[in-house]
């Protein structure tokens, strides 16, 4: 449980927690509309979710994930 935290607080992980608060925030105020914030929302989390596959695709396959992660 705790090796699951520490990896939540990766700074891609946190990057990702905090621009779906701000554009949820966003969202409710009404600053940005509804379609908008659902465009934003898919492509941040595209991209986290598919940087952690290809991840675990190059762990798999034996390679090495780029530094910085």
């Amino acid at each position: 449980m705790k090796e699951r935290i520490m990896k939540l607080l990766t700074v891609k992980s946190i990057v990702t927690l905090i621009l779906t608060a701000v554009f949820a925030y966003m969202a409710i105020t009404g600053v940005i509309g509804g379609g908008q914030f659902l465009t934003i929302f898919t492509v941040v989390v595209s991209f986290y979710f598919g940087t952690q596959a290809e991840k675990v695709t190059g762990a798999l396959t034996g390679e090495t994930a780029a530094k910085g992660d």
